[in-house]
């Protein structure tokens, strides 16, 4: 009767996992899944800011058809009474549960998460989470601090507890009453870390010791950076730790010392999050649901860790924009499951060492907007109609397209097709790109340049990634109307990745553009 789904949504996620070749990271449960699923490794976002990107890929359109590039608007009201995924499945006999931070709270979700449209039952938020940028960091002097940096000791904390934990906890209970009740179910878990504050049990410090820790390989701003590219990271310099270091804006480098604790932190949070996620799918195979569970992991964009200077999201860059992604199908990305089979042991990140290699991966570069239709066609149901050019007036269809056949075709025969290809399903011809954009307020960085408002849009970055470049123009943008005019170009970027891999040298200015 078709299978469950249990979709991971991890927010600021960038793909330092040992799975994606990370050498530092501890990670065995993701690696793990990784081990029994197709990863993608070139899979892109398209709005490296957390509430468009979400609207984005859970309601199958680009940012330009939601009409949200920042928090204030609920696309239903705004830009069109679009489904959802979660709404798809649920109209076809799925009961939709949500835990943690699915869609973004707030106005772009209606204040309720989508609910009723989307979900079964009103969606479940940790308590703790109200807490979430509180003063809760004791700093050297033994007071507390609402910092980045914020290794905590869990006991101390507010209830006891981190949302992440109280969100595993919830879809825990969650699964087993799903097995009592025998009704198909599409489960989405959000958990915020490695988002700021980077506040996680300080236990997993001792995975990462600090002479451990490098820079970021390019951790200054390129020469041939458009200052309209930059982002100047507004949001960690309100953090009190930062604060106190009195850095200039915007280019003012942070010291090395801090970058390396800002690095540590976040490796730390990865592996807290990987806990979390290795109980969860432990809990999977308790409930013996591992055998008929879709399991989909992902993120909502990436986040720079110094690469460019930069210290966020907020930007066009591979490191803001690229997200690990991987869908575990039992009986196609593994040989079919015995009921009742453990595929998802508990491994211990203090005690388990070394990562295991994916069961699949392609290097295709693909985008979150086609979660949409990949997860129908893999879940056996009809897959939506692709968009017309204008869709607003469309409550069901998607921009993005099904990747599924790229996990039942070695990447060998996919080139192979390009050869004498005569428009056949099995023919996948054009070369795969994927599209992000990022808004800002004006051509040099500004206090809001990172999250404009939309009424104080006034360019937009439209972004093309392929296998073998990304380019990017930056183009004027008028909020009143939607509108891109790319007559009128105020930068562009350039960067070739076969010898300039972390977009470091723009060569946009040495090219014709006319190509």
């Amino acid at each position: 009767d078709g299978m469950n789904v249990l979709f991971i949504i991890v927010d600021d996620l960038r793909p330092v996992l040992g799975c994606y070749g990370d050498k530092l990271v501890k990670s065995p449960n993701i690696d793990q899944l990784a081990s029994q699923s197709m990863v993608f490794s070139n899979a892109y976002a398209q709005q490296a800011v957390c509430a468009p990107s979400r609207v984005s890929f859970l309601t199958g359109r680009r940012p330009d058809t939601t009409r949200l590039y920042d928090f204030y608007s609920y696309w239903r009201v705004h830009a069109g009474n679009y489904s959802t995924m979660p709404q798809y499945f649920k109209e076809n006999g799925y009961v939709t549960l949500s835990v943690g931070k699915v869609f973004h709270p707030g106005v772009s979700s209606n204040y309720s998460d989508d609910y009723p449209y989307s979900w079964s039952i009103p969606p479940f938020h940790p308590s703790a989470e109200k807490h979430e940028n509180d003063k809760t960091c004791r700093g050297k002097d033994g007071r507390l601090y609402a910092n980045l940096v914020c290794p905590v000791d869990v006991t101390e904390m507010p209830g006891g507890t981190l949302p992440d934990i109280q969100s595993t906890e919830e879809a825990i209970r969650l699964l087993s009453i799903m097995k009592t009740n025998r009704q198909k179910f599409f489960l989405a878990v959000g958990y915020h870390k490695p988002h700021i504050p980077l506040r996680y049990p300080q236990e997993f410090l001792k995975l990462y010791p600090l002479e451990n820790i490098t820079l970021a390989p390019d951790p200054w701003v390129p020469k041939k950076l458009p200052s309209v590219a930059y982002n100047p990271w507004m949001d960690i310099r309100q953090r009190d730790d930062v604060e106190a270091l009195n850095v200039s804006f915007p280019y003012g480098p942070l010291p090395d010392d801090f970058q390396r604790q800002i690095r540590q932190s976040y490796y730390a949070a990865v592996s807290y999050l990987d806990v979390q996620v290795g109980l969860l799918l432990n809990a999977l195979d308790d409930v013996g649901l591992s055998n008929n569970t879709i399991v989909v992991f992902t993120a909502d964009h990436g986040w720079s860790l110094g690469e460019h200077g930069e210290w966020a999201k907020y930007s066009n860059f591979d490191v803001a924009t690229r997200v690990p992604l991987m869908f575990y199908v039992p009986g196609m990305t593994t040989s079919p499951v015995r009921q009742g089979a453990r595929v998802f042991p508990y491994l211990d990140p203090f005690s388990h060492t070394g990562g295991s290699a994916p069961q699949g991966k392609s290097k295709k570069v693909v985008e979150l907007v086609s979660l949409f239709p990949t997860l129908a066609e893999l879940a056996g149901l009809q897959v939506p109609p692709a968009c017309p050019e204008a869709s607003f007036g469309v409550e069901l269809c998607t921009e993005g397209t099904s990747i599924a056949h790229y996990f039942n075709i070695s990447e060998g025969k996919v080139e192979q097709g390009k050869e004498g290809c005569d428009n056949t399903d099995g023919c996948f011809s054009e070369e795969p790109v994927a599209f992000s954009q990022y808004p800002r307020p004006a051509d040099t960085p500004q206090w809001n340049s990172d999250k404009p408002k939309l009424k104080d849009i006034r360019i937009m970055g439209y972004s093309m990634r392929t296998m073998s470049y990304r380019y990017t123009l930056w183009v004027q943008f008028d909020p009143s109307n939607f509108s891109a005019n790319f007559e009128d170009v105020h930068a562009g970027e350039l960067y070739m990745m076969e010898n300039d891999p972390n977009q470091d040298y723009n060569i946009y200015n040495n090219t014709s553009h006319g190509w």
